[in-house]
């Protein structure tokens, strides 16, 4: 059994037994060949618990600084985000996110899963924002099927202020896969923003979350 398995094995029975976790839609996720999932953000946790519950490995970003900490606090946490499967990624660099929106293609035409946050960044106020395009550039190059997600309820796992974890019941909802024509590296970017605005209004529908039509941005003073 590899660490990714046992380790997602291990955060699955902690939310099935502390969190009574409400899950539908899990036959929607392909059961075969590279796919996206796309969902809201609302928490630290929401990659863990996506990668956990999700029937097949799903690959997330995950800041470069859980791979880059010194001491023993950052050999524990780079050992942890490699066995789930995150990809170190340097926010507010857009040479390096370019690079990591390769690397996340090449996970999807070897055949795996990758989640991606078209929000960006994790909403602090409970709202769905207007998604970045990256997700749609994935979906048009790869033209691997899109699975939205929405999440209900995981903010309460980490209310805001607090750095740990308090058990409470959420939801999560996997919807019917989105499919776009393959389109290749470079497209018109009017019809990547036209697939992003499609899978957000997806997530939204699962969400139940109020929308606003902008970009969501980080708070000054986070890191």
């Amino acid at each position: 059994m590899s660490i990714y398995t046992m380790t997602r094995s291990s955060i699955r029975g902690i939310i099935h037994g502390v969190c009574r976790a409400e899950v539908t839609g899990l036959e929607n996720v392909p059961k075969e060949g590279g796919f996206i999932v796309a969902s809201n953000h609302l928490s630290f946790f929401d990659s863990l618990i996506i990668q956990a519950l999700t029937p097949r490995d799903v690959a997330f970003f995950a800041k470069a600084e859980y791979f880059t900490t010194p001491g023993l606090k950052g050999k524990m946490m780079k050992t942890f985000f490699e066995s789930v499967g995150s990809i170190p990624v340097q926010r507010g660099e857009q040479a390096a996110s370019v690079a990591a929106l390769d690397s996340l293609v090449e996970i999807v035409e070897n055949g795996s899963g990758i989640g991606i946050y078209p929000e960006g960044t994790r909403s602090r106020d409970g709202k769905l924002y207007r998604g970045r395009t990256g997700v749609g550039w994935l979906a048009l190059t790869t033209g691997v099927p899109v699975v939205p997600v929405g999440l209900i309820g995981t903010e309460k796992l980490q209310p805001a202020g607090s750095k740990g974890f308090r058990p409470a019941k959420f939801h999560i909802h996997y919807g019917e896969p989105l499919y776009f024509d393959q389109l290749g590296r470079k497209h018109p970017l009017p019809q990547r923003r036209q697939a992003t605005d499609r899978i957000v209004d997806a997530i939204a529908e699962l969400s139940g979350q109020e929308r606003v039509d902008s970009y969501n941005q980080l708070p000054p003073d986070a890191k």
